[in-house]
């Protein structure tokens, strides 16, 4: 798909064609952000050692304590619940990133958008969707999976959605809480970025949009390009 010239379809995306589905209507909060002109590289050596002193600092407060133990990770715990997902067979993917920190696991690194992202996603203790926007096809529906319904993974296979929340834009299905499909992730190639933060019901409002606010300061810091909207829903 060819890159958008500005920023008109952005807008659409957050303001006019991002919905939550009726079935999933009060389980599920959820923070849109878009950010134009990223620079996205392999590696970028402050970056890795913000991730490792912030690891560090988990194992600091924490030791070998249990990731559900650490505060925060309950809040995810029950979004995942709401939506119908056993926490302690999938994991969320903020905790799935503190268990790696708690046990002394370097997290992976990917690209310096990507894990910038799961810096931020380590400190809030929420799940995160990270999308190439340019890639990405309004309008965007949160809706459970039907059945057979699936994406290629990233660097995994078919990826099957069927009764499990998922992001479905007019292309067909590209993103969960967990995992976000091959089809829209981040390259190096990315200029426009969309970040979908995943919160529990519950989750005051005031505090999701501090969540975005801290999402955007990181991920520019270290990628460039500018804050180009958000939206709580």
């Amino acid at each position: 798909m060819a890159d958008r010239p500005g920023g008109a379809d952005k807008e659409v995306a957050l303001e006019l064609g991002f919905l939550i589905s009726s079935e999933l209507q009060g389980r599920v909060r959820m923070g849109l952000l878009v950010l134009e002109g990223v620079s996205v590289r392999e590696r970028d050596d402050a970056l890795d050692t913000e991730v490792d002193d912030t690891c560090a600092s988990f194992r600091e407060r924490y030791g070998d304590g249990r990731s559900s133990e650490v505060p925060g990770t309950a809040e995810a715990r029950t979004l995942y619940k709401a939506l119908g997902i056993d926490p302690t067979k999938t994991r969320p993917s903020n905790e799935a990133l503190l268990r790696r920190a708690l046990k002394g696991e370097a997290l992976y690194r990917i690209n310096t958008l990507v894990d910038a992202l799961n810096l931020v996603s380590l400190r809030e203790q929420l799940p995160f969707g990270l999308y190439d926007l340019d890639r990405v096809e309004p309008p965007v529906v949160l809706r459970k999976g039907t059945a057979g319904e699936g994406y290629e993974g990233i660097r995994k296979g078919f990826v099957n959605v069927e009764a499990r929340p998922v992001l479905v834009d007019a292309a067909g299905p590209f993103g969960n809480p967990t995992s976000d499909s091959a089809r829209t992730m981040i390259t190096l190639q990315a200029r426009n970025a969309l970040v979908v933060a995943y919160a529990p019901a519950a989750y005051d409002l005031s505090r999701l949009k501090a969540v975005l606010d801290a999402t955007a300061e990181t991920l520019t810091s270290f990628c460039g390009g500018t804050r180009a909207g958000d939206r709580t829903l």
